[in-house]
């Protein structure tokens, strides 16, 4: 079977750590959507350590790692990384995968990114500006260039021509791109590709199964961010959903077991879109510096609020969650009382469930509250009895309104700060 992590916000709750802790369970870490615009924050011998591309299986000896069909690589990015990860683990090299059907970034598609943002003006999306979004324009428009094109004789071909169709796109807005200045780095980063373990993701992940090994697919990005289901169109290009891993990998959906979703104690999110619950002033400004709330890519400050359990059941129902993490209950120890959303208040009409457009109508977020556990910081905890009664009430409530148990809590950065609580018990 092949089990699935993802995030349920927006991005950004803390999916690395996660992956970090459960690989040592893991046989293979199979990253299945987006691209170098996801930051997963991990803290090897001391350093952290931000990936992009890789997943974070990499620094575990025993597990091999897959970037999946479903993911676009940016050569540049990615081989950047891997000197990183190399600096440290020399021999990381040896247990990375990429499958072949994943398509490239190529230094046009960050130009086209960037001219097309800039044309918004005021109604930009927040693009990373990565080139992620027109990488899999190409994709779904038939044009793509593919990781398995590199190996072709008539590469250089193939490229000219998707650049020649690029730039007759971009002589149509008034931005100029300095994009020739990134070209030179690509394909040097293209020939230390053709380096690496290239394989035909599909065969190679039922291989695994077939061996018996246990697979962990890694989501990037968050489901609030998923193009069908997120706040369209604030959203990211790729479904980062349970059901995003089948097509991402190349796998059955009956081989999908548990789903872990990882939702933070609180909400944030970073660019433009909706966001019901956020909070302004000294209160929104006080949990962004105490959560360090700076985008692990773009260095963004991250937009903060209170936990919205009307988002967070919607997305436990579109991906099946059976299990739920959650992280950075630390962050929370100074604050109380605590507000949790409950419902929405749509231009005069209460709901639970999400609307259609958040972008539409007036949208107001229904709080109740809970005391805060200032008494009993849970950055000090090491034990499921030491939590707090108050927290273990925030607890109970949030699985409640769910229905998904919460299976582990995260109360700092460190491995070691990773509380497990048996399934079948603990609410």
């Amino acid at each position: 079977m092949v089990d699935v992590l993802l995030g349920l916000q927006w991005g950004d709750e803390g999916k690395g750590k996660i992956v970090d802790f459960l690989a040592a369970r893991y046989d293979v870490i199979a990253r299945f959507q987006g691209g170098p615009n996801a930051g997963h924050t991990l803290y090897v011998a001391g350093r952290k350590v931000v990936l992009h591309t890789v997943p974070s299986g990499i620094f575990h000896a025993h597990c091999k790692n897959l970037i999946g069909n479903g993911v676009v690589i940016d050569p540049v990015t990615l081989l950047k990384e891997l000197r990183t990860i190399t600096e440290l683990v020399p021999d990381a090299l040896d247990r990375l995968f990429i499958a072949s059907r994943a398509h490239l970034i190529l230094p046009t598609h960050r130009a086209l990114d960037a001219a097309s943002e800039a044309a918004k003006g005021v109604e930009k999306i927040g693009s990373t500006l990565k080139g992620i979004g027109p990488a899999y324009m190409d994709k779904t428009g038939r044009n793509g260039l593919r990781v398995g094109d590199i190996l072709s004789p008539d590469f250089d071909k193939r490229y000219a021509k998707i650049r020649e169709k690029h730039l007759q796109l971009l002589s149509h807005y008034d931005t100029v791109i300095d994009w020739q200045t990134w070209e030179e780095d690509f394909l040097k980063s293209i020939e230390e590709m053709r380096r690496l373990q290239i394989v035909d993701g599909e065969y190679w992940i039922e291989s695994q199964l077939s061996a018996g090994k246990k697979i962990l697919a890694e989501g990037a990005q968050g489901s609030m961010l998923d193009v069908d289901f997120g706040t369209y169109p604030f959203v990211t290009s790729s479904n980062t959903l349970s059901a995003g891993a089948c097509a991402g990998l190349g796998i059955a959906p009956s081989r999908i077991g548990e789903v872990y979703g990882i939702t933070k104690a609180y909400c944030t999110r970073v660019g433009s879109g909706p966001f019901p619950t956020e909070l302004f002033g000294e209160e929104g400004e006080a949990l962004r510096k105490a959560g360090g709330e700076f985008g692990a890519t773009t260095g963004r400050p991250r937009r903060c609020g209170w936990m919205d359990l009307v988002a967070l059941r919607y997305a436990c129902l579109l991906s099946g969650v059976t299990q739920l993490i959650i992280t950075k209950t630390d962050v929370l120890d100074d604050f109380s009382p605590l507000k949790v959303c409950v419902a929405y208040d749509v231009s005069g009409k209460e709901t639970t469930q999400m609307p259609f457009d958040l972008c539409d109508g007036e949208v107001k977020p229904v709080y109740i509250e809970f005391e805060g556990w200032k008494k009993a910081p849970l950055s000090a905890v090491r034990s499921l009895a030491e939590l707090p009664e108050s927290f273990n009430e925030y607890c109970r409530f949030i699985e409640d309104y769910i229905g998904v148990p919460v299976r582990y809590i995260s109360n700092g950065v460190h491995r070691e700060q990773l509380l497990e609580k048996a399934l079948g018990g603990g609410k």
